[in-house]
């Protein structure tokens, strides 16, 4: 491994400085005591010197290849996980969480690289240790037995404890884990739990996980701090020890001698005390690297597909050949295979548009994801013919701009381009949008509305110009009017009539223009034929096409204006320009220029102001015991030396175990009290910005991906959680070590104040400018990581579309790039601390020559003051010669922590953000008991810059009716639900529930005592008696009851009751079942006031039309508002209010509406039958 040669080199200087100061000590005892004056003194000082210099040089490349090194392992091992991350199929990926992927690439793979300094510090530390011990018995002969007896004792006490320390460590990684994962489905579906008033209690279900990983946590740190203890009170213990014996054998202590053993014992210091932090990087890669190998040993996707076992006829003119397969969901480590498709035969020839129909839950997308090869194939084999694109049911998004997801890394052909903008009828949509196709778009496609993600997902797939098609219900996101005009120009259109079409859905007109009909039910193949023979499928008990869907897009020549409204609350940003587009998303701050002193007092506020007063006082009096037992030490020498013994030697080796025993006791309070000070400031810095982020309010979460956020809880975090605490630590270390230095050369030599001056100039200078350097260069670091994990994150979420596309390639592409960028101030941060490293070393090298030439020139009584005695003057080079490494130690820690704590300023960053105006009024116990809502002039804007979303929107809905709420894309359907719940303040009117202002009630109260079906449904990891009463508010024969009501009992029960393990997103349902599970959740609520948006849009007409009875039936008396797809959905309410533009332009019975040829719902009814 590089570095090696260079690390070997380094000893030769190390160790030749300490017999340097041996003989030049010696000489200069000679001086004192003979006057002789002969240049020896002079060579030697002169060479001390130059052996700090080459050591100096040695070290700096060391460190710079090591550097490098640990650069290209870091980048190979993001690299590494994000291939493994595209090429994972989703049933073996199953096995892990995403939380503990996201912790691979944040955590592991930096816990990894730090096995090269370990690796070399395990076999460097022990050598330099092995050199000093024997330079030691060279001094004082076996008296250095006792002192390596203790050091010797010591090794079991570590090794235990490092033990602990692994075990501690395995066990808070696993909760780390736990805690990101739960962090991330928190703010990924942020919006959704504040408008179920959940928040509070996924950040209770956090908080838990937190504090089990901070238990795990303490443990570790208070380990540490024994580690601390016991190392850096070793060469305390033993200087008492050998100078005790050495004096109890009937030895004289001489100057030489003690001085070149406190410099061996100053040499041993460092490898000492690194020695526990080198066992626990050792111990922390290693247990990173079992994880690693674990995910980056499962079995990726087979690039080609098996091939054996063809059913009789032509394979080459099938696309698609299905043999005997049956498959599952679970990992290949799984015993429990729950098989999803049994025993499904199926032959697909080339050319043909194929229709995917079945209940929901029936397998649909089961198959089609069988066919991409995302589900573990148990036993059969699968064929394709061709290339594939895929559209899942919930599209997948890029943050970016429409043209880069419609192209998707492929070059733009303009003329193909138009044609797909046409088919997918988002050319109106996108000549309409501020800044057309090079709009921004939000993180998963915030800024966009339902249809417009299901078209763009499609207008992708569409610009493939693949061999084979598989679009999973496209046609339920978007309306009626576009659904056809979809089918006809783009699934039957020229640019996709050729090719094999495999289309699950539920849309009747799509089903009946089939070639071929596939039936699902309960994951096998019920009935493969034609549309014409449908009649015998007990799949149709079709109602009539009156009933089949609804349109709520107005007809083509009406859409005269597209406001890109976004479904989930957002709209896109109005203020792009012709020089360069922006998008809603704003670009990640950095702040500028050194870190602020506000910072560490909020810190030390965190850690508690007893406590960091105490920290440091406690270093203080550490280092003045230590400087104490030193001065002790010279004050024997001399006395000795001059046979003038005021004391016995037991009186001087009592004194130094009184030095000895305070010291180590400081040690020890310093110890626990900065791991104490490190956690409490973890702990209090996780939980409040845990809490200014559950009340932010939801402009927030639009405007910031939750890569971003992740960022924070993830790398910020940990860094504040261990490697800050622990940089504090050596900082102060460093400090008082050095402020201790400084006292006794001052005090030794009165003429070194002379150099401190111009010294400290020159040194603030240098680390004045190298600091300002390093910060920006860090703050970079920081901002450049950013899109790496946001990329990762919304890889995991898109893989199985971008291997459906075999676009790994482009997105492996596009990581690269981002690693290269992080990778650049990365090494810019390596070379800036190099520089200074390589200036301030040969400062230091300057001061211990001109202290011993100052001593030599002393020892010739040539100047008019005294410059110590021997013993002080010996005191003084010990203490000079270390100075080499500790200002360069002082000034890396002191910029290291400056570093770090930009990771306690970004955290701070999310301390001001806008929050939601939550009171603490307490509502009336049955509010709403009539359910009657007022819209009194109500206007709403996303921001203040754009044109509003509702525009002065006023109705009455009275107190136990049903209402529909139909309109085009943009039309304002949900941001009725957004200014109802509050999930963005209303610029004007007001809403009155049962004639209480809503903005007068406790805004947790008003959403808790509303219900609601999002549009997309969502469902959490955890069992399912969770997922639907989280506050266990119902009982279980409830719970059954409202399950049946809605068509999904039979599903539950198989699957293994109400306490089945639901798994991430809810993967373990498909999405027509989670939308089910989401409509019982609301019926379980049984409040006043139930919302629907959309919620049927991914059930099929028969599953709708029973839910619609349901409703009517377990609902009446309630009030519902419905936003909706369907005709039949809004037939049998009371009323409808048809919003256009942000404006209520119709409102009345549809019965009556729909016998008026002049109302625009007649007009959708009409659109509707196509």
């Amino acid at each position: 491994m590089l570095g090696s040669s260079t690390k070997k080199k380094f000893f030769s200087p190390f160790f030749t400085q300490s017999n340097l100061l041996c003989i030049w000590v010696a000489i200069l005892s000679s001086r004192f005591s003979k006057g002789s004056d002969h240049y020896h003194g002079y060579i030697f000082a002169i060479s001390l010197g130059l052996a700090s210099i080459l050591k100096s040089f040695l070290d700096t490349q060391y460190t710079f290849h090591l550097s490098k090194l640990k650069l290209k392992l870091r980048s190979s091992i993001m690299t590494i996980i994000y291939h493994k991350c595209l090429h994972v199929r989703l049933a073996e990926r199953s096995k892990f969480s995403e939380g503990e992927i996201q912790t691979f690439m944040s955590v592991d793979a930096d816990r990894t690289v730090n096995l090269c300094n370990s690796f070399h510090d395990i076999w460097s530390l022990p050598l330099q240790i092995g050199i000093a011990l024997y330079l030691l018995y060279v001094q004082v002969k076996f008296a250095f037995l006792s002192g390596i007896a203790i050091t010797i004792l010591l090794i079991p006490v570590n090794k235990w404890i490092a033990q602990l320390i692994a075990k501690a460590t395995r066990s808070m990684m696993e909760q780390k884990d736990e805690r990101i994962r739960r962090t991330a489905e928190l703010f990924t579906y942020i919006r959704t739990l504040k408008m179920y008033s959940w928040e509070l209690i996924f950040a209770s279900w956090l908080m838990k996980t937190r504090a089990l990983e901070v238990k795990y946590l303490s443990t570790r740190k208070y380990l540490d701090a024994w580690c601390v203890f016991f190392w850096a009170t070793t060469p305390t213990l033993f200087s008492l020890f050998t100078f005790g014996l050495y004096t109890l054998m009937g030895h004289q202590l001489d100057a030489a001698t003690v001085f070149t053993c406190l410099a061996l014992f100053n040499n041993l210091i460092s490898p000492l005390n690194s020695f526990p932090w080198v066992i626990n990087g050792l111990i922390d890669a290693f247990i990173s690297s079992r994880r690693l190998s674990k995910y980056l040993s499962s079995s990726e996707c087979e690039l080609g597909m098996e091939k054996k076992g063809y059913p009789s006829g032509n394979p080459e003119n099938m696309a698609v050949i299905i043999c005997d397969a049956c498959s599952t969901w679970s990992s290949s480590d799984e015993k429990d295979l729950s098989l999803i498709l049994d025993n499904v035969t199926l032959q697909i020839p080339k050319g043909y548009l194929v229709a995917v129909i079945g209940e929901v839950g029936s397998g649909k997308s089961s198959v089609l994801n069988l066919i991409l090869g995302e589900m573990r194939l148990v036993i059969g084999s699968i064929h394709l013919n061709g290339s594939t694109t895929y559209v899942p049911q919930i599209p997948w998004i890029l943050s970016g701009t429409i043209r880069d997801n419609i192209l998707f890394g492929r070059n733009y052909n303009s003329t193909r381009y138009s044609d797909v903008l046409h088919a997918c009828t988002l050319d109106v949509d996108i000549s309409l949008m501020i800044g057309g196709d090079m709009a921004c778009i939000g993180e998963k496609g915030i800024n966009l509305s339902g249809g417009q993600r299901a078209r763009l997902a499609l207008a992708r797939a569409l610009y493939c110009a693949s061999d084979i098609y598989m679009l999973d219900d496209v046609l339920s996101a978007v309306d009626a009017h576009v659904a056809c005009s979809i089918l006809h120009n783009a699934i039957l259109g020229p640019l996709m009539n050729l090719q094999t079409r495999i289309l699950c859905t539920h849309n009747i007109q799509a089903i009946y223009a089939a070639d071929m009909v596939v039936e699902m039910d309960k994951g096998r193949v019920k009935w493969v034929g034609t549309p014409s023979d449908l009649k015998v499928s007990s799949y149709l008990a079709f109602p009539s096409i009156d009933n089949c869907s609804i349109s709520s897009e107005v007809q083509v020549g009406e859409r005269s204006s597209i406001s890109v409204e976004a479904e989930g609350g957002v709209e896109v940003d109005n203020s792009y320009n012709l020089e360069g587009v922006q998008g809603t998303i704003d670009a990640e701050t950095r702040k500028e220029g050194r870190v602020e002193l506000l910072v560490y007092k909020n810190y030390a506020e965190f850690a508690g102001w007893f406590i960091t007063i105490l920290t440091c006082l406690s270093a203080l009096l550490m280092q003045f015991s230590r400087n104490g037992n030193d001065l002790w030490l010279s004050y024997w020498v001399d006395t000795t030396g001059s046979s003038q013994k005021d004391y016995s030697t037991t009186f001087y080796l009592g004194m130094l175990c009184m030095f000895c025993l305070v010291n180590s006791t400081l040690t020890l309070v310093r110890a626990f009290s900065f791991a104490f000070g490190g956690i409490h400031a973890a702990i209090q810095m996780h939980d409040r910005l845990l809490n200014k982020l559950i009340n932010a309010s939801i402009s927030f979460f639009d405007q910031t991906p939750s890569g971003r956020i992740l960022n924070r809880f993830s790398s910020d975090l940990y860094t504040i959680d261990d490697s800050l605490p622990f940089i504090f630590n050596i900082l102060l270390a460093n400090f008082v070590g050095l402020l201790g230095i400084a006292i006794i050369l001052s005090y030794v030599q009165v003429i070194f104040l002379l150099v401190l001056l111009p010294f400290w100039y020159i040194y603030s200078k240098l680390q004045f400018y190298y600091r300002s350097t390093s910060r920006e260069l860090r703050r970079l670091d920081s901002v450049s990581r950013s899109p790496i994990y946001a990329s990762f994150t919304e890889t995991l979420d898109g893989a199985s579309t971008i291997r459906a596309f075999s676009s790994e390639d482009f997105f492996f592409l596009r990581f690269i790039e981002h690693i290269t960028v992080y990778q650049r101030t990365s090494y810019s941060e390596v070379t800036a601390s190099l520089w200074l490293s390589l200036r301030l070393q040969l400062l230091a090298a300057f001061i211990v020559s001109f202290v011993a030439v100052m001593s030599v020139v002393g020892s010739q009584r040539l100047l008019p003051i005294t410059l110590g005695t021997p013993g002080l003057v010996g005191l003084a080079l010990s203490y000079a010669a270390p100075i080499v490494s500790l200002l360069g130690s002082f000034l890396t820690s002191f910029t290291e922590t400056e570093k770090e704590m930009v990771s306690v300023e970004r955290v701070l960053q999310y301390m001001d953000i806008p929050q939601e105006v939550v009171r603490d009024e307490q509502l009336y116990l049955n509010w709403p008991s009539q359910g009657e809502i007022q819209f009194q002039n109500v206007t709403l804007r996303y921001m203040p810059s754009l044109p509003p979303a509702l525009r002065g929107v006023s109705f009455i809905i009275t107190g136990g009716t049903q209402v529909g709420v139909i309109g085009r894309t943009g039309a304002g359907k949900s941001s009725i639900l957004n200014a109802l719940f509050r999930l963005n303040p209303i610029s004007g009117g007001c809403i009155l529930v049962d004639g209480i202002n809503i903005a007068e009630i406790s805004l947790r109260d008003l959403r808790s005592h509303l219900a609601v079906v999002p549009q997309s449904p969502f469902l959490f990891e955890g069992s399912l008696r969770d997922n639907l009463d989280p506050l266990h508010i119902s009982d279980d024969r409830m719970i059954w009851n409202i399950l049946e009501k809605c068509h999904v009992k039979q599903e539950v029960e198989a699957g293994g009751g109400l306490d089945m393990h639901v798994k991430e997103s809810g993967i373990s349902f498909s999405v027509g079942q989670r939308q089910l599970l989401c409509l019982a959740r609301a019926l379980l609520k049984s409040s006043q006031v139930l919302c629907l948006d959309e919620c049927t849009a991914n059930i099929d007409t028969q599953t709708s039309a029973k839910l619609q009875n349901a409703i009517a039936s377990e609902c009446r008396g309630l009030t519902v508002i419905t936003i909706a797809h369907r005709i039949s959905t809004v037939m049998n309410m009371d009323n409808i209010l048809i919003l256009d533009q942000g404006i209520l332009v119709e409102q009345g019975n549809p019965n009556s509406l729909l016998n008026d040829d002049l109302s625009r719902f007649s007009s959708f009814a009409k659109a509707s039958k196509m």
